[in-house]
């Protein structure tokens, strides 16, 4: 007979997991169109590349903040509701945005593809499937997470051609109607999450609830800071790559191909990141994740080459993808399952707002500087301002102990 206490996870958690899957890889296309467009759009618009940078800038930050609310709002009126709202808001601001101006861009990628739209996809749906595991949690949000790379291998190729052939403003309404079509009907068969039947205490928190031997609310300001400062360079090849191609006289069909393969190695690897964290914990993998993207961001600095920035792409995208899972994870082994529904979201956002000012600040210091070369620098800093902050917190946590999840 076995002493494993009983289990939440069954076939109807991995289920709700495929589910999401889904839903991810399509709506996650939404922020990649104007990565692919950058160029384009700043030439259609006559202004600078930082300028239309922003709004994709504005589409992370937006989907930071909007997840607080929305992963809170998502536990009082369902998962479903919180979703088709943000399925129709991700539509309605692709439509804006493709009215021709830089104000309807940033109001439509902003408030409308972002703080309503993946706002109330993303962190609400991350919330919901790591409540459906309680052994296999790191391995289930590393495979709902790589949505985001799945969009990332199937949509660059068809945006370019499209942009190239019809426009990018008919392109945008174009994959607007997709969202529609495709994304409700997978959202009547998201069920409730089952009562947990199993679980523990946090993996730090001792009877005067501290976390680490901290106060719990220092250790979620730790964590988020340095979610900023990893995401920071997380979003120059993510948001840049395309532009940094075309630059060099790589051509754009290249380019967006080098971004599959990117997205496409990171979606691979995602799954590895993500069984390391069940074993080791969320930190420690936080850890590892953060100083492989530290070195690949580094290797941009050093070729030019076609066929050395297609290896390097790829060796990035294994690197850095297990990162923004693990640190869901580490939220789930170091805190209550009460108070995911704010913790997980500040995480997120956090993260994302780093994405919004690596990626505007890489086209800030293009447009000074001419080139990328201060932009990629940036980002091997601020990767070891966040390997300080994650060093610290792992060499905090208990020795000999593997991690025990928090009540699912």
């Amino acid at each position: 007979m076995s002493d494993r206490p009983p289990s939440i996870e069954g076939r109807g958690s991995w289920i709700a997991a495929g589910l999401v899957l889904a839903i991810l890889s399509i709506s996650y296309g939404a922020p990649l169109l104007i990565v692919v467009g950058l160029k384009p759009i700043q030439e259609a618009l006559g202004t600078d590349r930082s300028l239309i940078a922003l709004a994709g800038s504005l589409a992370w930050v937006g989907t930071g903040i909007g997840g607080i609310p929305m992963g809170w709002l998502a536990d009082r009126i369902g998962i479903r509701a919180i979703a088709a709202f943000g399925t129709v808001m991700i539509a309605a601001g692709l439509a804006l945005s493709a009215a021709g101006d830089l104000v309807s861009l940033y109001i439509g990628h902003g408030l409308l593809i972002g703080l309503l739209g993946s706002g109330a996809i993303y962190a609400p749906l991350l919330i919901y499937v790591s409540r459906w595991f309680d052994r296999r949690r790191g391995t289930a949000i590393a495979l709902i997470s790589s949505g985001q790379y799945i969009a990332g291998v199937i949509w660059p190729a068809i945006f370019e051609h499209g942009i190239a052939t019809i426009g990018w403003q008919t392109t945008m309404l174009i994959y607007a109607a997709v969202v529609m079509i495709c994304v409700p009907p997978m959202l009547a068969f998201l069920k409730p999450v089952p009562a947990p039947v199993s679980g523990g205490p946090a993996v730090a928190a001792g009877g005067d609830h501290s976390v680490l031997g901290l106060p719990p609310n220092l250790v979620q300001t730790l964590i988020c800071v340095a979610a900023f400062c990893c995401c920071m360079p997380m979003a120059i090849p993510n948001q840049h790559l395309v532009a940094f191609c075309t630059d060099i006289g790589i051509s754009p069909v290249r380019g967006a191909a080098m971004l599959s393969v990117l997205l496409g190695c990171a979606f691979i690897s995602r799954q590895f990141w993500g069984a390391m964290a069940d074993r080791i914990g969320g930190m420690k993998t936080v850890l590892a994740g953060s100083a492989c993207q530290a070195a690949a961001i580094a290797a941009f600095l050093l070729t030019q080459d076609e066929v050395g920035l297609f290896f390097i792409s790829g060796i990035y995208g294994l690197g850095f993808s297990g990162i923004i899972p693990a640190y869901t994870v580490a939220i789930r082994d170091l805190f209550p399952s009460a108070e995911a529904s704010w913790r997980i979201p500040s995480v997120l956002f956090t993260g994302m707002s780093g994405m919004a000012v690596g990626g505007w600040l890489s086209g800030w210091l293009y447009d000074h500087y001419g080139h990328y070369g201060a932009s990629f620098s940036m980002g091997v800093a601020f990767n070891l301002l966040n390997l300080v902050l994650v060093g610290f917190l792992v060499s905090r946590l208990p020795r000999r102990r593997a991690p025990t999840l928090a009540l699912a």
